[in-house]
């Protein structure tokens, strides 16, 4: 759905409703209202500074919006994928660590992970193709293998809403393969997938997309858009 109400068919997996939001006093989001349906893939389009990471921001819940709403369906976790570059070189912290952090919201930060855990964990690392570094850290890795870490990482949560800040932006083409080969697998599952990204060959892969201008995203196409 785009930002001035038109509708596209399927349950909302997240609806806002007149957001704005920003940081330092700024609003980049200026009146956001769409919802996106569950079970689809969405991608946001747009320059740099455009609005794509604050939107993803605000439908995780990692930033609030200063004025308007923003409500989930039910059942609906949020899980956030953020650029390898806003994770420090410096973090001391293997591959496994990392991918075991995405357990904690269903475990919790202290509490030992369960045989279960540990199995989802492997699992994803090896969807990624990441298992053979479980033991490196994580800033002795290249950009792809990062962000392919990251993201396995996101879906050990076993989130419904899979948010991605430009998953596969600056990558080599089997990491970029790889990740893409993922994500169609979680609209498989039916997780609903919002993904930030430069590439138009990217986003038409996506069922809708939409462009960010002006702090507001507009519907741009897509396969939803095309119906």
């Amino acid at each position: 759905m785009t930002s001035d109400g038109a509708g596209t068919a399927g349950a909302p997996a997240v609806e806002l409703a007149d957001v704005y939001a920003g940081h330092g006093g700024r609003d980049v989001l200026r009146g956001v209202t769409l919802a996106l349906p569950a079970g689809t893939v969405t991608a946001l389009v747009g320059a740099n500074g455009s609005g794509k990471s604050t939107l993803l921001s605000v439908m995780a819940g990692v930033l609030a919006p200063r004025t308007g709403s923003v409500s989930l369906g039910t059942p609906r976790r949020p899980a956030l994928v953020v650029q390898r570059s806003a994770v420090s070189d410096a973090l001391p912290i293997t591959v496994r660590e990392t991918v075991e952090m995405g357990r904690w919201g269903l475990r919790g930060p202290w509490r030992r992970l369960t045989r279960r855990d540990r199995e989802e964990v492997g699992a994803c690392m090896e969807r990624l193709g990441v298992a053979d570094l479980a033991r490196r850290q994580l800033g002795e890795l290249s950009g792809g293998q990062r962000q392919r870490v990251l993201l396995a990482q996101g879906l050990a949560q076993e989130a419904d809403l899979l948010l991605l800040d430009e998953p596969a932006t600056g990558l080599d083409a089997d990491s970029r393969a790889r990740i893409g080969e993922v994500l169609e697998q979680e609209r498989a599952r039916g997780v609903t997938v919002v993904h930030a990204t430069h590439s138009e060959r990217e986003a038409a892969r996506a069922d809708l997309v939409l462009r960010m201008r002006g702090g507001l995203p507009r519907e741009a196409g897509g396969a939803l858009a095309q119906r």
